[in-house]
């Protein structure tokens, strides 16, 4: 019931402009895209926090029936050079995105993405992924910010030097060092009558959306990339697909579907660098990811 309070809008109760679709089902998700000839990808996904990649074996996999294709690591481009760029509203370094979208030498963490299938149904991506081999060599890990900065610590990328002023002649996990200071701190404690230290733990936590990340994705013989999927940053997607291939940024069209949920999780291009490089020879991918998916 609308309120005679003086106002035009607050206290009165609009249509939303979205409810009639959603309450009727016409409303389209990521995953209610089916052009005609859909292929369904699945990712193969490293068991182990930090290993080195020593061969992949993906023979098996293509002889069975029903796989179109196959893709690992190196059919990206090369990582790139170590320097941030803009991505959409966030910068982020080149070298490390491209790693991350599928790796090539080793693996960074439980999870990771080694390889990607595309097939005529799930079933069949599924047991080809099954049959996929890797072979890889275990290293040392860090399972806690704290471990990973210790001195003897295993280091994720050998390269990386700190950009501390004095402190970048070693590797390390510390990829920067920021200080924030406001006001005379030594002053404040000399005055403070009661100082008390703390150590706070929280765990790692992921927002709770029900709705998986998915993305649909055909690259046309044209050269254009077209992404239907659901995501809060449409820009940042595209931009990073984009950058992730080396394609031009106007050759990648992308149109947000409906969104089951995000809560700010749904901004990376977690899946459509990787359907993409599936549909390279004019196949249409559609790619969910599962629950075990978003666990990692």
């Amino acid at each position: 019931m609308s309120q005679d309070n003086g106002y035009s809008v607050i206290g009165t109760r609009p249509v939303r402009h979205d409810g009639i679709d959603k309450v009727t089902g016409d409303a389209k998700y990521g995953a209610d895209i089916f052009p005609q000839g859909v292929l369904y990808g699945k990712i193969l996904r490293s068991p182990y926090a930090h290993a080195m990649i020593k061969s992949i074996d993906v023979s098996a996999a293509k002889k069975l029936q029903g796989v179109k294709a196959i893709v690992t690591g190196n059919d990206l481009l090369p990582p790139g050079e170590d320097k941030g760029i803009k991505v959409g509203e966030a910068t982020k370094n080149l070298k490390y995105i491209r790693e991350a979208t599928l790796a090539t030498k080793k693996v960074l963490y439980v999870g990771h993405p080694v390889a990607a299938v595309a097939a005529d149904n799930p079933h069949i991506a599924e047991e080809a992924i099954s049959l996929i081999k890797v072979t890889y060599e275990q290293i040392a890990h860090s399972l806690t910010a704290l471990d990973g900065i210790r001195k003897d610590a295993a280091i994720l990328h050998p390269n990386t030097r700190s950009t501390t002023v004095g402190n970048g002649t070693k590797p390390t996990n510390i990829e920067d060092h920021i200080i924030h200071e406001k006001g005379d701190i030594e002053k404040g404690f000399a005055e403070a009558d009661i100082i008390i230290e703390r150590e706070f733990n929280t765990a790692t936590v992921h927002q709770g959306y029900i709705e998986p990340h998915n993305t649909t994705v055909k690259w046309t013989n044209d050269g254009r990339v077209q992404i239907w999927c659901s995501t809060q940053g449409p820009f940042d997607i595209r931009d990073e697909t984009a950058t992730i291939l080396g394609i031009p940024v106007s050759k990648v069209k992308l149109t947000p579907m409906e969104i089951g949920g995000g809560f700010g999780g749904k901004f990376s291009a977690y899946a459509s660098p990787v359907a993409a490089l599936l549909s390279l020879v004019n196949l249409v991918i559609l790619y969910v990811l599962s629950i075990l998916d978003l666990k990692i």
